[in-house]
């Protein structure tokens, strides 16, 4: 895939006209007034068919695991998966980034915000839960009815998730009682769904427990969602802590109703998919800087002249567009993959988001630097794009941790 077809195309161009009317107007409040962004996220879901389109392939799929288990076929997951070709996986992989790369040239933060809550807690339920489990908390999250939140990071553990865990399951009967507290939760203010990942306390050593991972709902007794974080950034994104004092649980709410799915593995996927969609969000920032950009220095004059006249304003130009030809290369490239039946492997998408995150990071950078004091001010949108940016190089695991990620397969190769 060398370039967008006249489909992709016109699917951007409705979801550019939707954010100008419906994101733009709107934004002021949800990145500077602390209106959260779910009713806008609703709105554009419903708009082009997003949650029906959702809606029909959860349908469809959950049909099809029933049937596989009244045929009293295997699970799935317990065969090798078939990698066939299909031009309407890869159209759906297009449909994923379109609006990620149109919702992030206005508020990367909205994308975060929708794809934890779509994406990674619903993905988590579908790719682990039973049947049941799907039923009863991954629909709602698909559509976006309700808002979901994946925890695993803690206060002290970073980058170290696992390592560094000190959230507890004790088993209590039939069920578990849940402590710990989790922290840069994105939606944890709002989540009516929370995944939870903790370690199993056996009464053994912290480094030798199971990881588990169990489903909650808003309201449970023992559990207290705080109030939004002030942060640098993603304001469009409302980020929390999560405090759980004794929380009582059935089993029914441990994902897959059993201690032995490798939750470890599993954590390894999402992360995945969360740095591949990072190449997404830097697109659109990065051609939105661009486009400010060139704007900017056509405009402005010094010293009698347009600065677009000048060769280090040019230099800045010109590696905006090398940054944007090859983060769009590294979308094409997933949307190609995924016609082929292929993804990402977790090292490939370390180095997608390695290079987005830092590219992204500079375009914004040299685009402040290019509106000078004016690029300092709020009332210019390079500023929120420029802290916008920044955590890219932060979540999903820092560019040290892809770094580590990407040398470690490389010398597994050797």
């Amino acid at each position: 895939m060398i370039e967008w077809s006249e489909t992709h195309l016109s699917i951007r161009d409705s979801i550019r006209k939707f954010c100008e009317a419906e994101v733009k107007p709107k934004l002021h409040a949800i990145e500077h007034e602390g209106e959260p962004p779910y009713e806008v996220l609703r709105k554009m879901i419903a708009t082009f068919g997003i949650a029906d389109m959702a809606r029909a392939r959860f349908e469809a799929q959950i049909a099809k695991q029933k049937a596989r288990e009244a045929a009293g076929a295997p699970p799935r997951e317990d065969k090798p998966r078939e990698r066939r070709p299909s031009p309407e996986a890869g159209m759906e992989m297009a449909m994923r980034m379109i609006p990620i790369i149109e919702l992030s040239r206005h508020s990367p933060g909205m994308v975060t915000a929708l794809g934890v809550s779509v994406g990674l807690t619903a993905n988590a339920i579908m790719a682990r839960g039973t049947i049941r489990q799907k039923e009863r908390w991954a629909l709602d999250l698909l559509t976006l009815d309700k808002i979901g939140a994946w925890a695993i990071t803690e206060p002290g553990s970073g980058s170290d998730a696992f390592g560094a865990m000190k959230s507890t399951a004790r088993r209590d009967g039939d069920g578990y009682v849940l402590s710990g507290s989790k922290t840069f939760i994105t939606n944890g203010p709002y989540a009516d769904t929370i995944v939870f990942i903790c370690k199993l306390d056996e009464g053994n050593e912290p480094k030798l427990r199971k990881v588990v991972t169990f489903v909650l709902d808003k309201g449970m007794k023992g559990l207290t969602q705080s109030k939004p974080l002030r942060k640098l950034g993603l304001h469009g994104s409302p980020t929390g802590e999560l405090f759980l004092e004794d929380v009582r649980v059935d089993k029914d709410r441990l994902l897959g109703e059993t201690e032995d799915v490798p939750a470890r593995s599993a954590t390894k996927e999402t992360f995945t998919a969360e740095r591949t969609a990072v190449a997404a969000m830097a697109l659109g920032i990065v051609e939105e800087c661009q486009r400010l950009a060139i704007d900017y220095a056509g405009t402005r004059e010094q010293f009698g002249k347009k600065i677009g006249e000048f060769q280090l304003i040019q230099l800045k130009l010109a590696k905006m567009e090398v940054a944007r030809m090859n983060i769009q290369n590294l979308v094409f490239k997933q949307i190609e993959m995924a016609e082929q039946g292929l993804s990402m492997s977790l090292a490939e998408a370390s180095a997608c988001k390695l290079y987005c995150a830092q590219a992204a990071m500079e375009v914004c950078n040299e685009t402040v630097q290019l509106f000078g004091g004016n690029g300092y001010m709020a009332e210019y949108r390079v500023e929120q794009l420029f802290r916008d940016a920044r955590v890219l190089q932060i979540y999903g695991g820092t560019d040290e941790i892809q770094v580590s990620q990407i040398a470690r397969s490389l010398l597994e190769r050797a």
